[in-house]
């Protein structure tokens, strides 16, 4: 079969990379020093990193760095001065979750690949093709999609296309989870997650359980699948595990990915050994297909603990070498001359001047065994010849120091054609930050309020809120004809947006086409989620104004332009950053959430489901942690998916003259299972600390601050 699939390997350590190598992986992917999504794995220092781009260009493999965290404004600088050693040695490409760090990387790295990571949360081919306007050439894709949903993607966007095959997943769409940064400051999206999703909980009424432990990886099995789908890449999760389960698992798809190519589905088989060799390289929760043949069920879910499984460390020197060829000319009176050959390169070096043998002439045999010890190099001889014109002598340290001499030439020359010199354009690195006036930006006499509601009830008390510049309509809800013949009686005393679906995969989109009409008709703007429904609205020729929620993460001032350049005017801060970064990152165009229960999952496995019976009904149910904290759980069956909300809802209204400080464009209040009353109350309560200046005491009902005051690390 004519198709090339890369094996994309883990690489936690030197050690892991060089297992991954020596077992058959086309790529590694592996974080430095800064920046990646396992800031607990070893990671590699930055002379780690530039002998590890070497060695696997040696080897004709490539390596992926993980920049794939979001970067605080004050990070950002450190950047360039971070990547720029590995640009010029060679880098492949970054992996990349920050819209911010996308612009960057193509502003002062020109002609480094960008991939998009998985923490992107890219589900469908808008989404894609919107990466793919922006430059990105690689996208790696939600778990949660189905074949078809890749299928789809890859003829729709020829992007190459990379997607996890084995290892450990997460519950939350990656990219969407809040959870343990919320309950214990440790952020996923800045590679720090301390994995509340595998303690135990129980649904209110029920009995607990690990609700929200996947259990790992295994595609084995569907690899011909895979392939037919147009997956350019299989993926291996991993990079906290040891060399020895990246050398089997390694081995193991690159033996049954070749099988396919050779062989096609009639040839394919997994062998039993092989797979119990597979499976036992790690054994934790057991193993599942993933979603690529199911959107979610609870045969993916590892319900109860196991016992602490210790995988037995093996320690074994992984190391290999490639095939040179050699040719030693010795000619007298001239200098020995030595030429080697490897994948079409050929290099030549001269050595010490060839004496006459006045004892023992050089003997070609000892000669030619003498040169072939490459020792550890990354190269062994296959064929060598030994030329000798007459009865010549060559010290034997002589030879060495040729040989040596000669493989680091072909080694320099191997490695030349990924050497990139300064761009013009980034000598000196970037300029100085220049301080933003933010003087002349707003003239309000009064803070811009909003509100977000979820329901009729809600909508119906924020309506008669007289002090609400904007109303937020969450999702489907807002095409009820109940909704549509509110916002007609309120006539033109607030502006309504359309809060779009948190995930908007291609059914989604499809359904949506029929909405189109209404949501021009009735709303003045939209507030995105993701970047389907960015795109979605492009291709409608949407005219009305886009803003985007806190979960498109503007962490950083490039954040902010990649933002303003898609012509989206207001972003919603994001929830991470305390009152200082704020502050650094100017929030003057931004709206900011000062009240709710914040989303801190977003799930495509849904909890109603694994505990009982899919109902196919929009609603609620309550899940309590082992300190029994009740989060609140929303089934939005429209489009198959949970959102699970903190335990304890954000309340900022006491903290109103802070908040000033900050001159943030707008206030937003976030309703879910509040009802009309009690929006009302906490309405009120806002518009007295920020319109009438009133001093406000905090509740005594249980609330959080968020991160307003300790952010994340």
């Amino acid at each position: 079969m004519d198709r090339q699939v890369e094996i994309l390997a883990p690489a936690g350590s030197m050690e892991s990379l060089k297992a991954a190598v020596c077992a058959g992986a086309d790529a590694v992917y592996t974080g430095g020093a800064m920046f990646g999504a396992r800031a607990y794995a070893k990671n590699l220092t930055e002379a780690e990193l530039l002998d590890a781009i070497d060695y696997v260009h040696i080897h004709g493999r490539k390596l992926y760095l993980t920049v794939n965290t979001l970067l605080k404004d004050r990070e950002i600088d450190s950047l360039y001065d971070y990547l720029y050693p590995y640009y010029l040695r060679g880098l492949d490409s970054v992996i990349v979750q920050d819209i911010g760090v996308i612009e960057y990387v193509k502003k002062y790295f020109p002609g480094l690949d960008i991939h998009a990571s998985t923490q992107m949360t890219i589900t469908g081919a808008d989404g894609a093709s919107f990466l793919k306007e922006q430059g990105i050439i690689r996208v790696v894709p939600a778990r949660e999609l189905s074949l078809s949903e890749i299928r789809r993607m890859k003829e729709d966007t020829e992007l190459e296309i990379e997607c996890f095959v084995h290892g450990a997943q997460c519950y939350c769409y990656s990219g969407q989870c809040l959870l343990s940064s919320m309950i214990g400051g440790r952020s996923g999206n800045r590679g720090q997650c301390a994995q509340p999703c595998r303690l135990p909980y129980r649904v209110e009424g029920g009995k607990t359980a690990d609700l929200m432990s996947l259990k790992d990886l295994c595609t084995i099995d569907l690899l011909p699948e895979l392939i037919e789908s147009g997956i350019d890449s299989f993926k291996i999760e991993g990079r906290m595990k040891q060399p020895d389960y990246v050398y089997t698992v390694v081995g193991m798809y690159r033996k049954y990915v070749d099988l396919y190519l050779e062989k096609g589905d009639e040839g394919y088989k997994v062998a039993e050994a092989d797979r119990e060799e597979l499976l036992a390289a790690y054994q934790r929760r057991g193993y599942t297909e993933g979603y690529y043949r199911r959107h979610n069920g609870r045969e993916m879910i590892s319900f109860r603990r196991p016992n602490e499984y210790l995988n037995e460390e093996k320690n074994p020197e992984y190391k290999m070498q490639e095939k040179i060829n050699g040719n030693l000319i010795l000619s007298l009176g001239k200098r020995a001359k030595l030429i080697l050959e490897y994948r079409g390169l050929r290099t030549e070096c001269e050595g010490e001047t060839v004496q006459t043998a006045l004892r023992q002439p050089l003997d070609q045999d000892r000669t030619e065994k003498q040169m072939r010890k490459t020792g550890n190099t990354e190269f062994r001889f296959d064929r060598f010849c030994v030329e000798a014109d007459g009865e010549v002598f060559l010290p034997v340290q002589a030879l060495n120091d040729l040989r040596r001499k000669g493989i680091q030439e072909l080694t320099e020359s191997i490695l030349r054609k990924y050497r990139r010199k300064e761009p013009e354009a980034v000598k000196g690195g970037p300029a100085d930050r220049i301080q933003e006036e933010r003087g002349e930006l707003r003239r309000q006499e009064r803070e811009s309020l909003s509100i977000m509601v979820q329901s009729g009830e809600q909508l119906e008390a924020a309506v008669g809120c007289a002090y609400a510049d904007i109303i937020y309509i969450d999702s489907l809800s807002g095409f009820r004809e109940e909704t549509a013949e509110l916002i007609g009686k309120a006539g033109n005393k607030h502006k309504y947006f359309l809060a779009m679906p948190y995930i908007f995969r291609s059914l989604d989109s499809r359904r949506w086409d029929r909405y189109y009409a209404d949501l021009e008709e009735i709303y003045d703007g939209v507030l995105i989620r993701n970047w389907e429904s960015f795109r979605w609205l492009k291709r409608h020729g949407y005219k009305g104004e886009i803003r985007s929620d806190s979960n498109l993460y503007v962490f950083n001032r490039y954040g902010k332009t990649f933002i303003e350049k898609q012509g989206i005017g207001i972003f919603t801060a994001p929830a991470e950053l305390n009152a200082g970064e704020l502050q650094m990152l100017g929030v003057q165009n931004a709206v900011l959430s000062v009240y709710g229960y914040q989303p801190v999952m977003v799930t495509a496995n849904c909890i109603r489901k694994t505990t009982g019976r899919c109902s196919g009904e929009e609603g609620y149910l309550y899940l309590r942690d082992r300190y029994q904290k009740r989060f609140t759980v929303q089934t939005r069956c429209a489009g198959c998916y949970n959102v699970i909300y903190n335990s304890a809802p954000l309340f900022l209204a006491d903290k109103a003259e802070e908040i000033r400080r900050l001159e943030p464009g707008e206030l937003r209040l976030d309703f879910t299972i509040e009802s009309g009353e009690e929006l009302k109350k906490v309405a009120g309560l806002y518009i007295d600390a920020f319109i009438h200046r009133k001093n406000i005491a905090p509740p005594k009902a249980d609330f959080t601050r968020g991160h307003f005051k300790r952010g994340v690390r």
